[in-house]
């Protein structure tokens, strides 16, 4: 059972590994791992967030103390968010410090970003916020309710449309760095987005909230198979980087909207 965070999927696999050993009649050596609750997962989650806006605040008003130290904070937000990112697709990251470093790093980039987007669009950062929290609101309703269930086939079609997606943004990005642009996104805010990169973006959207769905089921079965504690890390992690994805593309769709 996988997520679309890769960070989700070994929890199973590392609750069976760490688990502590039986106990035969009152031999009890093996050393016990604290399990982590969902409490565990909720507290970090709302901790990341909570840092991601300061230093997303931070680098908002550097536009006016010092304008000459943003592209800076661009760079570093844009690098080590990237790498960070790569990393998780290789091994689960459950160390507090890279995860923390992460969430500042990001909110430096974020804040940065959408102080040249409210600068042109007035008020579209506050709805795109609105926007990223009702969806995962809404996709965290759906999923306590039952109504949306992390199926097999559910799982699948996720996962697979997450690929294609990064496959195509991939390739868009690349081509336009070589001055070719096939239409699936637009970089300059000056110019008018046409119906393939609006309808792209609003598949990105459906996508990143169906992969909330996966993330919630992972954190359930994580709690009820009774992974160690340091894995609520890495769920709060891959929650705040799904919160991320989803806020770029709403504010994206905003500002083609208005354009």
């Amino acid at each position: 059972m996988r997520s679309s965070n890769p960070a989700l999927n070994r929890w199973v696999q590392g609750a069976r590994q760490q688990a502590p050993a039986p106990e035969y009649g009152h031999m009890v050596n093996a050393p016990r791992v604290t399990p982590m609750t969902l409490d565990d997962v909720v507290i970090r989650t709302i901790g990341l967030i909570a840092l991601t806006g300061v230093s997303g605040a931070v680098a908002w008003n550097m536009w006016t103390i010092a304008p000459s130290v943003v592209p800076v904070l661009i760079a570093i937000g844009s690098i080590v968010g990237l790498g960070v990112i790569l990393a998780s697709w290789f091994t689960t990251i459950t160390n507090p410090a890279l995860i923390i470093t992460y969430a500042v790093a990001q909110g430096l980039l974020l804040g940065a970003v959408s102080a040249l987007f409210e600068a042109k669009f007035p008020g579209i950062v506050i709805q795109a916020v609105l926007g990223t929290f009702g969806v995962f609101a809404t996709m965290a309703l759906l999923y306590k309710s039952r109504v949306i269930r992390a199926t097999p086939r559910f799982k699948k079609i996720t996962i697979g449309a997450v690929v294609g997606i990064m496959a195509l943004s991939l390739i868009n990005f690349v081509l336009y760095l070589f001055g070719v642009n096939i239409g699936l996104s637009s970089y300059d805010l000056n110019e008018k987005a046409g119906l393939l990169a609006i309808g792209f973006t609003v598949v990105c959207i459906i996508v990143a909230a169906m992969t909330f769905v996966l993330d919630f089921d992972m954190v359930e079965m994580g709690v009820r198979t009774g992974a160690p504690k340091k894995y609520a890390w890495a769920a709060a992690f891959g929650m705040l980087a799904g919160l991320i994805f989803l806020y770029w593309q709403i504010l994206k769709l905003l500002s083609y909207l208005r354009r």
